[in-house]
């Protein structure tokens, strides 16, 4: 069996367009309905949701007749979690409130198998070895394996140009509702101070050769986004697209004429 090949991170290299969705349902039917529905890559998100190890393996693998790349953020940076999700078959992570170089070089080390990382290594109990059946998987992984760290906090963009020097970080995304957080702005990521924030940091990235990711809904600000540099952008969530098309479904419904049968 062959090691698959990370289209995700072959893209990022190549600065290849990818929109993306993050998704929390924790739940394998509405991940498939996602994973056809033409985004380049969904992200599990085991940070502000219920999601562990055995339901982002779920949904790994009811994705994985689709062409769809998949993403998995951990709750925290902690080795051993990030070893769990990595055997159980993801090859891209992205890494939550990354504000310094040495996080960052810790992380790279998580990601890796000996001597450039930590990783251990257990192909026969692995999915993402397929139970050894991929030959030399773990000599093959850490070439594999795609590491996104998220710039988020005023400490995180004080560090940026030191985090962008981490080798094997291959891409940094904006988190603009923690910086809006972060710079005393909470709950207003539109507030021109970050924006502006947003706007000084994507060049950089860019520039520094890794490649610049953000999430924002809002297409025309996508599209200046774009021009700044980002090259991957998570343009909504599940949970966010749920809500919203029962809300307007409802709504389109209710304060008409009576139901048919019903009292007058």
């Amino acid at each position: 069996m062959d090691m698959p090949k990370n289209l995700f991170k072959q893209r990022l290299r190549q600065r290849q367009w990818q929109v993306g969705l993050f998704v929390g349902l924790a739940n394998g039917i509405s991940m498939e309905i996602l994973a056809g529905a033409g985004f380049d890559w969904l992200v599990i998100d085991a940070e502000h949701t219920p999601n562990n190890p055995a339901s982002v393996l779920a949904q790994l693998q009811v994705a994985a007749p689709y062409p769809v790349q998949l993403l998995v953020r951990p709750m925290s940076h902690d080795a051993a979690l990030i070893k769990q999700y990595l055997d159980a078959g993801a090859q891209t992570l992205l890494l939550p409130l990354v504000d310094n170089a040495e996080q960052a070089r810790q992380l790279v080390r998580a990601v890796r198998y000996p001597p450039e990382g930590i990783r251990g290594v257990a192909a026969s109990l692995s999915r993402a070895a397929r139970w050894s059946g991929i030959k030399d998987y773990v000599k093959q992984a850490n070439a594999e394996v795609c590491l996104v760290v998220q710039v988020e906090t005023r400490q995180g963009l004080e560090n940026l140009d030191a985090i962008l020097a981490v080798a094997g970080v291959d891409a940094v995304f904006i988190g603009p509702a923690d910086l809006a957080a972060s710079l005393g702005h909470l709950g207003d990521a539109g507030h021109p101070e970050v924006r502006a924030a947003i706007e000084h940091a994507l060049p950089r990235i860019a520039a520094s050769g890794k490649a610049a990711g953000i999430f924002v809904t809002e297409p025309e600000l996508a599209r200046h986004y774009r021009t700044l540099g980002a090259s991957f952008v998570a343009v909504g969530g599940d949970t966010t697209l749920l809500r919203s098309a029962a809300l307007t479904l409802a709504a389109a419904f209710q304060g008409g004429e009576s139901a048919p049968g019903a009292a007058t």
